[in-house]
């Protein structure tokens, strides 16, 4: 026989032959019956365990839909924990929104800074703008001082 030293794991796998399943069974419903016997369980938890589960969950489910309104108003308005990144999340959320509003009113100091450079560029395209009308004027009075000697 030749081992494999390959890339794939094989598993070694173990199957339960069926006559080990039949006798695990058995054994099973021997101790069941044993404990009705003894009364450890009750009828409602024979069978399975998931019966008893179902059982207790619809019980619940009927203490949830049966109570007093008062009960309800006095939980829905009990303030609900917040876990330290949910709340500093929000405590971010709030001081950006508070930056923006001081920002729009012109209070903090980067909006001052643009509004002082926004200020200096309006300046120098009025400066701009003066400057090409004299240049404009200068050359329609060239213009007309030209076609005057002709």
């Amino acid at each position: 026989m030749e081992i494999c030293h390959g890339k794939h794991k094989g598993k070694h796998r173990v199957f339960t032959n069926p006559e080990q399943l039949a006798e695990e069974q058995k054994r099973e419903e021997r101790e069941r019956e044993w404990r009705q016997k003894r009364g450890e369980e009750s009828e409602s938890e024979s069978g399975s365990g998931s019966g008893s589960e179902s059982d207790s969950s619809s019980e619940e489910e009927q203490k949830q839909r049966n109570k007093k309104l008062s009960q309800l108003n006095v939980e829905e308005k009990a303030p609900q924990q917040l876990s330290r990144r949910e709340r500093e999340a929000i405590e971010k959320e709030k001081a950006r929104q508070h930056y923006q509003k001081l920002h729009a009113q012109g209070k903090t100091a980067e909006a001052q800074a643009d509004l002082a450079r926004l200020a200096i560029i309006r300046k120098q395209r009025e400066e701009a703008a003066k400057k090409r009308e004299e240049e404009k004027k200068a050359k329609e009075a060239a213009k007309e001082a030209g076609r005057s000697k002709r």
